[in-house]
This record gives structure tokens, C-alpha cells and sequence, in this order.
């Protein structure tokens, strides 16, 4: 197994193959999200809230990842992104969605966000 970081001089480097965290959107990181009843979403986190519920999550430019193949879990999917492009369902993005009950907070990488955003948007 390759190594995916090495330290020379206190300066940590990363492997290009392995991804960095996607660049944040005035501020907010990039996530995958898995809600109990909703599912799954990428989008920027824009509000974290621990509710009775359980934690909720306000999301900006969300897209639903109603199905997915090419990555063995969700992290893998937020790490890598998908290896099956032509078989997934990734709806468009909406500016903003309020999702109850989040389980799952995964941040992405940008080589993941990268090929996800070059997924056809899933129509019927």
C-alpha cells in the first residue's frame, strides 16, 4: 500500500491521486450528506443544527445522488467519485435545501466533486 501523505520540513504533501478537500464556497465545505429518510445529497454546508430530530442541515447548491454504482460506499464516492458515470442518478442542483435528520456528514474531495458535477444530470 502507497503512503498518501509525506511530511518534509513540517510541509505535509498529498499525493495527486489521492484528492484534496474541495475549495470552500464562501466559506462552506463541499459534503456528501445521508439523511435517515431523504438520502443522499452533495452540496455546500451552510447550517448545522443538533434539534431534537436529530442534526439538520441547510445545503446549498444540493443534488440528490438518488443512485449511484462505481464506488463500493459513500465514502469511497466522496474520496474518489464515481468509476460507472454512465450509471448514476444525480438530479440537478437546487440554490438551497433544508434536510432533517442527517446520519452522515462526509466532507469531499475535489478530484470527487470534480467527476460527480460531470455526471449527466439524471432525468427521466
Amino acid at each position: 500500500m502507497k503512503p498518501e501523505t509525506l511530511m518534509i520540513d513540517d510541509v505535509k504533501y498529498v499525493r495527486a491521486d489521492v484528492g484534496q478537500p474541495v475549495e470552500k464556497l464562501e466559506g462552506m465545505e463541499r459534503c456528501i450528506i445521508r439523511s435517515y429518510g431523504a438520502g443522499v445529497f452533495l452540496g455546500y454546508v451552510k447550517e448545522k443544527k443538533a434539534e431534537l430530530n436529530g442534526v439538520n442541515i441547510t445545503l446549498c447548491q444540493a443534488k440528490r445522488i438518488h443512485y449511484w454504482d462505481g464506488a463500493c460506499s459513500l465514502t469511497q464516492l466522496a474520496l474518489e467519485g464515481t468509476k460507472a458515470e454512465d450509471n448514476c442518478r444525480i438530479t440537478d442542483g437546487v440554490a438551497e435545501q433544508f434536510i432533517a435528520n442527517v446520519v452522515e456528514i462526509i466532507p469531499a474531495t475535489d478530484k470527487a466533486c470534480k467527476n460527480l458535477d460531470e455526471v449527466a444530470i439524471w432525468k427521466t
